[in-house]
């Protein structure tokens, strides 16, 4: 998928989840973390960022593109360990909600750049 294609869909399918995130957020308040935003602004930058990172990757070299692939994926899955790590740290008390809301958002944004950038790869192939 052309970058130009996939931040396109990345912006439309970011403004449906949090179009979403809001719903549940008038329905369900107590489903909502106070520190969704944050978490949501976080996971979506990084999730741009590591695309953009693979997508370089599979353009300077497609015959290890699935190695480019991987280690954005271990770099975003690093800085998001990271991320819960500090939180937990100034964090007191054990908070649930902001587990399943990180968690729920990081496997999301995580399917979305996979699926885009399997299809750079399935572009390759013939």
């Amino acid at each position: 998928m052309a970058l130009r294609k996939f931040t396109i869909a990345y912006l439309l399918y970011t403004f449906v989840l949090a179009g979403f995130a809001l719903a549940i957020k008038q329905f369900f308040p107590l489903a909502i973390t106070d520190q969704f935003w944050l978490i949501f602004g976080f996971i979506s930058g990084l999730t741009f960022i590591a695309y953009l990172l693979a997508y370089m990757g599979i353009k300077r070299n497609p015959q290890i593109g699935v190695f480019a692939i991987l280690g954005s994926v271990i770099i975003k899955m690093l800085f998001a360990m990271s991320f819960v790590l500090i939180y937990s740290l100034k964090q007191t008390k054990g908070d649930m909600a902001f587990a399943l809301n990180f968690f729920s958002l990081y496997l999301l944004f995580t399917l979305f750049e996979i699926l885009g950038l399997l299809r750079n790869l399935r572009h390759q192939n013939k």
